[in-house]
């Protein structure tokens, strides 16, 4: 408590110069019992009280003796914001109170036993708090045995009322309290056990002292029924950490806990063997006292902590033996590492496993191929094949658009695969689950597609369903609308497609009302919309709106490295649609190379389609080919394919090999392939040895399926 708080404010004040009688007779009416002095200034030089005035009477000193022949000269001050009891003395029964104005109050006794009077209040009220706080029982009697204290607790355990046990005799309450035996010996009898009111407890009883002697005791008793349940938790406990100590002690691996600061919790026997240290050597440490004393090379507690993530190593122990160690963490509710748990195994058990992991890999392999050739079948996204970094570009920035709702128009030619790239935004958008509509505007004759796209309501034109229909537009509600071949629209129905555009309504045919729809929406083409806008041909507004992000599909002459991967995926395709089993020559590969493809990856699609369904020979060859594509090429101007760049010296060695093995497939003796290569022979045998290409491998080679 501050002084502001208990002092009289504005103070009675006497002068110097005025009399004692005057100074009596105002002590008098305004009933104070001392007032401060002040000058002419208003300056504190002296404290005058009733003590000073009974001293007069009582010498028979005169009356009219002036205030500051007795005054108390040398007087303590207190600042507004003082604490009281470090100010307020029983040597100081009165104070003035001054800040930097001067006189601002004044304390008397009265005050101070207010005070005083509020201050123990308030800690017997705190005190019956802390004790009606109290989960325990508190029972507390004088020196005679009656009841002082009886808090909640006991009243809530042993049904009775406080105020019917204050002031009685604890025996008479409780006779088997022992709390008369602890006044009669003075002696502490903590955990003893007591049976009160049918219910056991445990007691600690204590003597209560004053000045070295007994006045009382106090009883704080608990319900022994808590105690048993905490016992039982207790033994759960423990059986527990046995049961985790026999699962870690049972681990054929090693096993190595640390806390999430890094502190070595516990490891088992493996671990113990697989790096030679003693049980207990490390328990407590730190884990990098393993790596400072050479244990393990590289811990991986550390990476654990820092990325906050499960983590694989291979490790070397100071003994020479190499382990994978995976470390766990182990996160609480706030995301902070609490425990990282690290397997440690010998690498030499999973040498032992190798071969029939590498079996199980080659089966898991086999199996994975066949279900993509299955899927190929169902799932269109599956069919965009490709191995050219043009299509890689395309394709990442085509997955990292699919995240965001931007309009897209999809250029390229015709058969690129513009709808496949369509189908990709979708599959990888916050949309995949919803509706992905696909509509072909140029396949809708001109009087329909409006009824088509937007809808129509009841009674819109003749021939309409009574109860209307939704548009595909409010068909992919949610989902992905694309626009195909969108510069077959014509002019009316791009003006109400703008609208939508803009404001994401539709109006149905022969609707009087605007509907929000949220659809994403794609458009493709294979027109240049641009120079069709010049030619007033398509709006330059709906362009711009459609045009908000373009992706140009490359047509296949212009990323030529795919082409033997859709060769392969086709003609994997087809065999097994057909049940077949053709394969083509490399040769074929050479002229499809070579090839235009006006018709892009449709054109390739198709024409490997015929093959494998008209060809007689397994062995599709140049002999098998439309006549525009099995014309021979001319051996002057021999073509090689460079799909990346590479070393030279690694290049020469690759066209060296395929060179050998296309002679040794051809021509039987090594001096026939001589003249057609026009080297020596020897050439032949020695390049042929150091590329391994030989006669017995080539026929093996031919009898594989």
């Amino acid at each position: 408590m501050k002084l502001r708080e208990m002092m009289t404010p504005n103070p009675l004040t006497l002068s110097p110069n005025q009399k004692i009688s005057e100074a009596a007779i105002i002590f008098m009416e305004n009933k104070v019992d001392g007032a401060p002095v002040l000058d002419e200034n208003r300056k504190l030089v002296g404290l005058f009280t009733k003590s000073h005035i009974y001293r007069v009477i009582n010498s028979h000193m005169d009356m009219s003796m002036k205030v500051e022949d007795l005054m108390t000269r040398e007087i303590l001050t207190g600042h507004p914001d003082d604490k009281f009891d470090e100010v307020i003395t029983p040597q100081v029964p009165r104070l003035p109170v001054v800040d930097e104005t001067g006189v601002v109050g004044m304390i008397c006794r009265g005050d101070i036993a207010k005070a005083f009077f509020n201050s123990y209040r308030n800690i017997s009220l705190e005190l019956d708090t802390i004790m009606n706080s109290t989960h325990n029982m508190i029972v507390s009697v004088d020196e005679q045995g009656m009841v002082k204290v009886f808090n909640r607790s006991a009243e809530k355990l042993l049904c009775i009322k406080a105020a019917e046990v204050i002031g009685k005799n604890i025996l008479e309450i409780l006779p088997n309290s022992g709390l008369m035996d602890v006044i009669n010996t003075g002696k502490v009898e903590p955990l003893q056990k007591v049976k009160l009111n049918e219910r056991f407890f445990i007691s600690n009883r204590s003597p209560i002292k004053k000045d070295g002697k007994i006045i009382g005791a106090v009883a704080v008793l608990q319900d022994i029924s808590e105690i048993n349940k905490m016992s039982k938790e207790l033994r759960y406990v423990k059986e527990l950490n046995e049961e985790l100590d026999a699962i870690v002690e049972s681990s054929f691996d090693g096993l190595f806990i640390t806390d999430g600061d890094g502190n070595i919790l516990r490891y088992n026997k493996a671990f113990e063997q697989l790096t030679g240290i003693n049980a207990h050597e490390y328990r407590g440490r730190s884990v990098s006292d393993i790596k400072n004393d050479g244990i393990l090379t590289e811990p991986v507690t550390f990476d654990v902590l820092k990325q906050k993530k499960t983590i694989t190593v291979m490790q070397e122990s100071r003994y020479g033996k190499i382990t994978l160690t995976t470390g766990n963490p182990v996160i609480d509710k706030n995301g902070d590492i609490i425990r990282v748990v690290c397997n440690v195994r010998d690498i030499t058990e999973l040498n032992m496993l190798k071969q029939k992991l590498e079996q199980v890999q080659g089966l898991s392999q086999h199996y994975e191929s066949q279900l993509r050739t299955l899927k190929l079948q169902y799932d269109n996204s599956e069919k965009l094949v490709f191995t050219s970094t043009k299509m890689k570009n395309l394709v990442s920035m085509v997955v990292r658009l699919a995240v965001v709702d931007s309009t897209i128009l999809i250029t390229g030619e015709s058969g690129t695969g513009k709808e496949l790239i369509a189908e990709i935004i979708h599959n990888n958008s916050s949309r995949k689950d919803k509706p992905f509509i696909k509509v072909n505007c140029g396949a809708i004759p001109e009087n329909l597609l409006e009824s088509e796209l937007f809808g129509y309501d009841r009674g819109a034109f003749t021939g309409a369903r009574k109860e209307g229909k939704p548009g595909y537009i409010e068909l992919a509600a949610g989902g992905t609308l694309l626009l195909d071949e969108i510069g077959e629209v014509p002019q009316n129905i791009q003006v109400k497609l703008l609208r939508f555009l803009q404001s994401k309504e539709i109006s149905r045919v022969g609707g009087r009302s605007y509907n929000k729809v949220d659809v994403r929406i794609l458009a493709a083409t294979n027109r240049d919309l641009l120079d069709m806008v010049q030619r007033n041909e398509f709006r330059e507004d709906l362009y711009y709106r459609l045009n908000v992000v373009p992706v140009h599909v490359p047509p296949l002459r212009d990323r030529k490295e795919d082409i033997p991967s859709l060769i392969s995926h086709f003609l994997q395709l087809f065999n097994r649609k057909y049940k077949m089993n053709k394969r083509v020559l490399p040769e074929v590969v050479d002229i499809f190379m070579e090839y235009n493809w006006p018709g892009n990856v449709r054109e390739l699609e198709n024409l490997i389609e015929r093959l494998v369904v008209i060809t007689l020979n397994e062995i599709i060859s140049r002999e098998d080919l439309p006549s525009h594509l099995a014309k021979p090429q001319d051996e002057s101007t021999p073509y090689v394919l460079v799909s990346g760049i590479i070393p030279l010296r690694a290049a020469i060695e690759s066209v060296e090999k395929q060179l050998l093995e296309k002679v040794y497939a051809q021509f039987r003796t090594t001096r026939q392939m001589a003249k057609e290569l026009e080297v020596d022979a020897s050439t032949v045998v020695r390049k042929a040895a150091k590329y391994n290409v030989s006669q017995e491998k080539k026929n093996k080679n031919r009898q594989q399926p």
